[in-house]
């Protein structure tokens, strides 16, 4: 099957076609022909799927031909690279029909994003925090709203955006049409979308999350303090080229950012600590080549697509198999190769064997040759708190010199102290 036999609009052949997309994705060729009919979806489908041309793709045919000027399309996405994301992905297949597009999210200042409500951009993409901010103001009705998309509902649910979701709701009027896309499935998910869906088409590639085809996977077992000295080692010697390297916390995040360039690998991170405009020139630096490696903590597994990535390291192990699947799903997108691996201290060992157990994977044990697991680079052989035995020993030969008579001096006896009167008020002066 090509593009072609959709039946959509030439604007939107050519540019699939400049795009060099050569024929739809399976979730794309089962969703866009029943989109067009004007039926509600309700799609299952992995992260690197092609989903987010399944649904812009039957939004943007609809909208070649009506009239500028009104807000027709909102898509809600759980973060602001995903909404970014999504953005750059409706500006190239609108680019021959001139179909205008703007993001809101927060951490930027909100005066671009009221002109794009004021002035009726075509398709606005959101999250919802952000969005409902914009509520608050008359500008923001959203009456002419036809077309509504919740994309990685699941992961707006993980987040706590339930309740966001459902003010939204009830703040913009009926759309004519609903289009629902989740990699998973939770109960409060199923809810939701018989609550919003009207006999909702349903696609379901696979019920439950698993990695791509194309990613492999392996283990490196390590001590949490050799992570930083073991990955830098996996870059030096070229087993990885170019990485996204999950980390849990933000402040792991910037202490392996700045361990890597100081070992010459150019590193940047993205995290809810950094402004908008930092992450998105993070991002960008990674995408041109400037940076071979960029950190991140898992606010950012959605959202982020790099053409070719490689490779993706968990530094820490996910706590959840879903997690592992979003962290992973950065790489082998469309169809194409890549590599998942996972450095992992003997304390996580149990996280990891409940990812193998929930994904039906054994993944290989890897130990790198040649390097010194025993003693990280940089630190002494001994442990770095407290003393061994043999320096214990050491210091319990050592001989305190005598301290000569002469020189003793003896501290004078303290004089007993008496308690001070308490005085209170001004002291008495003779007139």
């Amino acid at each position: 099957m090509s593009f072609s036999t959709l039946k959509l609009h030439p604007t939107l052949i050519r540019s699939v076609d400049k795009l060099g997309f050569q024929r739809p994705s399976p979730i794309q060729s089962k969703a866009i022909p029943p989109a067009l009919e004007g039926r509600d979806l309700l799609a299952c489908a992995a992260t690197g799927s092609g989903k987010t041309a399944a649904f812009l793709l039957p939004i943007l045919h609809q909208l070649v031909e009506q009239p500028r000027g009104t807000t027709r399309g909102l898509v809600l996405a759980p973060t602001r690279e995903l909404a970014c994301q999504i953005r750059d992905d409706l500006n190239a297949l609108a680019q021959f029909n001139g179909i205008k597009s703007a993001v809101v999210h927060g951490g930027v200042v909100m005066g671009p994003q009221k002109t794009a409500f004021r002035k009726g951009t075509d398709v606005i993409i959101a999250t919802p925090g952000r969005l409902l901010d914009h509520f608050q103001h008359h500008y923001a009705a959203l009456s002419g709203l036809e077309y509504l998309v919740l994309d990685e509902a699941d992961r707006m649910l993980d987040m706590g955006f339930l309740p966001d979701i459902r003010r939204i709701l009830q703040h913009v009027p009926k759309p004519k049409q609903v289009f629902f896309f989740s990699a998973t499935m939770p109960a409060p998910i199923e809810k939701l979308t018989r609550e919003i869906l009207k006999k909702p088409v349903r696609i379901t590639l696979q019920r439950k999350a698993v990695p791509a085809e194309g990613v492999s996977h392996a283990v490196y077992p390590v001590l949490a303090k050799q992570r930083g000295s073991l990955l830098v080692e996996l870059l030096r010697r070229g087993h990885i080229d170019d990485a996204l390297v999950f980390t849990r916390t933000k402040h792991r995040a910037d202490r392996l950012a700045r361990l890597l360039n100081r070992n010459d690998i150019f590193s940047e991170r993205i995290h809810g600590n950094r402004s908008q405009p930092q992450r998105t020139k993070a991002l960008a630096g990674f995408k041109s080549g400037k940076f071979r490696v960029l950190v991140a903590t898992d606010i950012a597994a959605r959202g982020i697509d790099v053409d070719a990535l490689g490779h993706v390291v968990n530094f820490d192990v996910p706590g959840a198999p879903e997690d592992y699947i979003h962290r992973v799903g950065r790489t082998a997108r469309a169809e194409a190769k890549g590599e998942a691996i996972t450095l992992v201290m003997p304390e996580s060992e149990g996280d990891l064997q409940g990812i193998e157990r929930a994904l039906g994977l054994t993944i290989p044990r890897i130990h790198l040759e040649n390097f010194p697991y025993d003693v990280a680079p940089g630190t002494p052989p001994h442990p770095a708190h407290g003393n061994t035995d043999k320096s214990r020993q050491k210091a319990g030969n050592r001989k305190r010199k005598p301290a000569k008579a002469g020189n003793r001096k003896r501290k004078p006896a303290k004089a007993e102290s008496k308690p001070r009167p308490r005085r209170f008020g001004k002291r008495r002066t003779n007139s």
